[in-house]
């Protein structure tokens, strides 16, 4: 059995219609035994320095092999593929837009890869 992993989830898609219990569903059908944990949904439309400032004020809470998925991006559609971005104790997914950027300030980023379908 494989073993639980944690990811936390930050968005811009709101509370009112099916976009976060789709996003939730479509990751639990692909990895059961994760535990999501949703720290917001109501970061305002396209805010990313919103967002990038709520992240940086709560993963360092999270125990170490958090993933942390940030989907906040003015972008969404285009051209852009999304990182995943290594720390001593956390992972970070997300656009490539400056969502992690005050991370990048406080961490010491191992690896930065650009995901692929």
């Amino acid at each position: 059995m494989l073993e639980t992993r944690i990811v936390t989830l930050l968005t811009d898609y709101g509370l009112r219609d099916s976009y976060v219990g789709a996003l939730k569903g479509a990751m639990l059908s692909i990895a059961p035994h994760l535990m999501i944990i949703d720290v917001g949904h109501t970061i305002a439309h396209q805010d990313v320095i919103e967002a990038a400032y709520t992240l940086k004020g709560y993963y360092r809470e999270f125990p170490k092999g958090t993933i942390h998925l940030a989907v906040v991006d003015p972008g969404v559609g285009g051209p852009r593929r999304p990182i995943l971005a290594e720390t001593r104790n956390h992972f970070f997914i997300g656009p490539d837009n400056g969502i992690f950027s005050y991370v990048y300030q406080q961490e010491q980023v191992s690896q930065v890869i650009h995901l692929t379908a």
